[in-house]
C-alpha cells in the first residue's frame, strides 16, 4: 500500500476541504464550549446585524441574511478557529459610502449594486487566494494588528457609551464627538439604565471567577434583563427610559442573483478593488490579534480562500459583503469557542430566534447588550504586548501608535493604510541597509573565520567587512558609501575582503555595485575579494556578467581553511616587513619589523 500516495491525497484535501484538518479536534468538551459560545453569539448578533445593515444603507433583515450563509461558508474554508464573519462597521460604512451615489440607499436597485458587490468583492479575494498571494500580508506587522486592535476596541466600546448611561446621544457620532458629548452631558446620565449595565458587567465577571464552567455572558444578559424587567413593571418604561430590541423580522434568506451584467461590472468592479483590500485587512488584523492570543497558526491564503467563498456564496443569499467580525471574533473567543462550530451555532441560533424566539429578544435591554460589548471591547485591548512594544521598539511603537490614533481619529479603512504603509518603509529602510560590521581573524583557532570582538587592530592594507542583508537596488548606496568610507579614512587600505554567509540575494543593480567596486580598487591598487557566498547570489553575478569582472579567483568559498592564505601573496612585502599589527597567521611567519615604519603601522 503507497502510504505516501494516500498521505498526499489527504494534504490535498485538507487544503480543498480545511475543516477536515480541525474535525479531529471535535469531542462532547468541545462540542459544548462552542455550543456555549455559539448561543451567546447568536443572541448578540441580532441587534448588530440590524444596526449593521441600517449604517450600510440596507434594509434592516439584510443585516441578519449576512450573518447567516457568510458566516458558515468562512467557518468551513477559513484557517482560524475563533474568527466569526459577517457584516461589520467598516464595510458596512464602505458600502453605504461607495454605493449611495449610484442608488438610492434601502431602494431595490441600491440592495442590487450590493449583492453585485459582493459577488465580485469574493471573486477578488478567492483569486487572490488561489495565487498564493496571502504572503502580502506579512507585511503587515504585528505592531499594526495591535494598535488597530485596540483604536478598534476603543471605538466598540465608544459606540456602547449611549446605550450603558442611557444618553440621548446624536446617531453617527464619531470617537471625539462621543467623547465630547459624554463628557458634557454627563448630568444627564439615567441612573436606571446605568443600574442595568452595571448588574450585567458584575454578573458577567462575578460569573467568569467564581462559576468558570457557567456561561457568564449568558448569565449576565439574563441578569439585566431581568432587572430591567422588573423595573419597568414597577416604574414604567417611561420613567426608566431603559430601551430594548426592537421588533426582529421572521424569515430564512431569500434565494438572489448578482448583477453581472457589463454595465454592472464596470460600474461596482472598482469598489469591490478597494472592499477587498480592506476586508482581507481587516480579516486578517482579526485573525492575527486572536492567534496572538491562542497561538494558532493561521494560513493567510486560506483565509482569503475563506473570505473570498463567504463573500460569493452569500451574495446568492441575499447577503451584502462581509468580513471577520473584531466583536463578535472577541467575543467568541471570550465565550470558549474552541472550534469554528461555535460560528456555526451562532448561525443556528440565529435561525432559531428569527423564527420562533423574536418575541422574546424584545425584551433583552440595550443596556446588557452596552455592558457585554463593553467587555469584549476590553479583552481586545492587548496591554501586555503594548507595553513590550513601547519599551523595546522605538520604530514599532511609532507604528503602533500611530495606528491606534488613526483608529481612533480618522476612520478605519485609512487606519489599516496608514499602518501598512508605516510598516513598508520600515522595512524598506531596514533592507536598504544591510549590517556591514567590522570583523578581524578569530583568535581562537577552533572559532569561525572572523569575529566583530577580537579587539586586533586593523590590518594597514586591507578592511574586512562582514556584510549581512540583500543587495538589491534600494541598498546600493548604503553598501557603497560604506565601502567607500574603508579608503577614505585608511587611504593604504586598498584591499577589501567581503565576508558574505548573510548575503542571500543580490540584484542587477547589487551586481553593477560589487564589480564596479572591484574596479575602482584594482585603479588604486588594490583588489576586492568575496568570501563564502552562497550559490544563489553568486548565480545571479554569474548570469549577469559580473562574476567575471570580479574575477573567479577573488571567489573564496567556504571550504577554504584560512582565507586570509588566498590573499596574503597580494599585499605589499615592503609595507608588511615594517608592520609591527601582525594580526594574519601569516604574519607570525614573517622577521620581525626591522625599522619603525611611521604614521601608516603605529597603533
Amino acid at each position: 500500500m503507497n502510504w505516501a500516495a494516500i498521505w498526499r491525497g489527504r494534504l490535498s484535501w485538507q487544503r480543498l476541504l480545511p475543516f477536515l484538518a480541525w474535525r479531529s479536534q471535535v469531542n462532547g468538551e468541545t462540542l459544548r464550549a462552542d455550543f456555549n459560545a455559539g448561543l451567546t453569539g447568536g443572541l448578540i448578533l441580532v441587534p448588530q446585524a440590524v444596526a449593521f445593515a441600517s449604517i450600510a444603507g440596507m434594509p434592516p433583515e439584510y443585516g441578519l441574511y449576512a450573518a447567516m450563509v457568510p458566516v458558515v461558508i468562512a467557518a468551513l474554508f477559513g484557517s482560524s478557529l475563533q474568527m466569526v464573519a459577517g457584516p461589520t462597521t467598516a464595510i458596512s460604512i464602505m458600502v453605504f459610502a461607495s454605493l449611495s451615489p449610484m442608488a438610492e440607499p434601502g431602494s431595490e436597485a441600491f440592495v442590487q449594486l450590493a449583492l453585485t458587490l459582493s459577488f465580485l468583492t469574493g471573486l477578488i479575494m478567492l483569486a487572490l487566494g488561489a495565487m498564493r498571494l496571502g504572503t502580502l500580508m506579512n507585511f503587515v506587522s504585528h505592531s499594526v494588528v495591535i494598535g488597530f486592535t485596540a483604536g478598534a476596541a476603543m471605538l466598540i466600546a465608544s459606540s456602547q457609551v449611549k446605550y450603558f448611561f442611557g444618553l440621548d446621544m446624536p446617531r453617527g457620532a464619531n470617537f471625539p464627538q462621543v467623547m465630547k458629548y459624554f463628557g458634557t452631558h454627563l448630568d444627564q446620565v439615567n441612573p436606571w439604565v446605568i443600574a442595568v449595565a452595571m448588574l450585567t458587567l458584575l454578573t458577567s465577571l462575578l460569573t467568569r471567577t467564581y462559576l468558570p464552567r457557567v456561561p457568564h455572558m449568558i448569565a449576565a444578559l439574563l441578569a439585566g434583563s431581568c432587572l430591567a424587567a422588573v423595573l419597568n413593571y414597577f416604574f414604567g418604561v417611561e420613567r426608566t427610559g431603559i430601551g430594548t430590541l426592537a421588533a426582529i423580522p421572521r424569515g430564512l434568506p431569500p434565494l438572489s442573483t448578482p448583477d453581472l451584467s457589463a454595465d454592472s461590472i464596470r460600474l461596482v468592479l472598482p469598489v469591490a478593488i478597494a472592499l477587498a483590500i480592506l476586508s482581507l485587512t481587516e480579516a486578517m488584523s482579526v485573525a492575527r490579534a486572536l492567534a496572538l492570543k491562542t497561538e494558532q497558526r493561521i494560513d493567510t491564503n486560506q483565509e482569503f480562500v475563506g473570505q473570498g467563498l463567504s463573500n460569493m456564496f452569500g451574495s446568492f443569499f441575499s447577503a451584502y459583503p462581509s468580513s471577520g467580525s473584531f466583536n463578535r471574533s472577541g467575543l467568541n473567543l471570550e465565550s470558549g469557542a474552541r472550534t469554528p462550530l461555535a460560528a456555526i451555532f451562532s448561525v443556528l441560533v440565529l435561525l432559531v430566534i428569527v423564527q420562533f424566539v423574536a418575541p422574546l429578544a424584545r425584551y433583552l435591554p440595550l443596556a446588557s447588550m452596552a455592558a457585554v460589548l463593553f467587555l469584549v471591547a476590553w479583552g481586545l485591548v492587548d496591554i501586555p504586548h503594548i507595553i513590550d512594544v513601547i519599551r523595546s521598539n522605538r520604530e514599532e511603537a511609532v507604528v503602533l501608535v500611530t495606528t491606534f490614533l488613526s483608529t481612533l481619529f480618522l476612520n478605519l479603512e485609512f487606519a489599516i493604510y496608514v499602518g501598512v504603509l508605516l510598516s513598508l518603509l520600515l522595512y524598506l529602510n531596514r533592507t536598504s541597509r544591510p549590517m556591514m560590521s567590522d570583523v578581524k581573524p578569530s583568535p581562537d583557532e577552533s572559532h569561525y573565520h572572523f569575529t566583530a570582538d577580537s579587539e586586533l587592530p586593523d590590518c594597514p592594507q586591507m578592511k574586512i567587512l562582514s556584510l549581512n542583508g540583500s543587495v538589491f537596488f534600494g541598498a546600493v548606496e548604503h553598501v557603497q558609501h560604506t565601502m567607500m568610507d574603508v579608503d577614505a579614512r585608511t587611504p593604504t587600505q586598498k584591499f577589501l575582503l567581503l565576508a558574505c554567509p548573510g548575503v542571500n540575494f543580490i540584484d542587477l543593480a547589487g551586481g553593477q555595485l560589487l564589480a564596479q567596486e572591484a574596479r575602482r580598487r584594482r585603479r588604486l591598487g588594490g583588489d576586492l575579494f568575496i568570501f563564502n557566498m552562497r550559490d544563489a547570489p553568486r548565480e545571479a553575478l554569474r548570469r549577469d556578467g559580473h562574476e567575471q569582472v570580479i574575477g573567479d579567483d577573488n571567489f573564496i568559498p567556504l571550504g577554504v581553511l584560512d582565507p586570509i592564505g588566498e590573499i596574503f601573496d597580494r599585499l605589499d612585502p615592503k609595507v608588511c616587513a615594517t608592520c609591527t599589527r601582525r594580526i594574519f597567521r601569516q604574519c607570525g611567519d614573517m622577521p620581525s619589523p626591522t625599522a619603525p615604519a611611521g604614521p601608516l603601522v603605529q597603533g
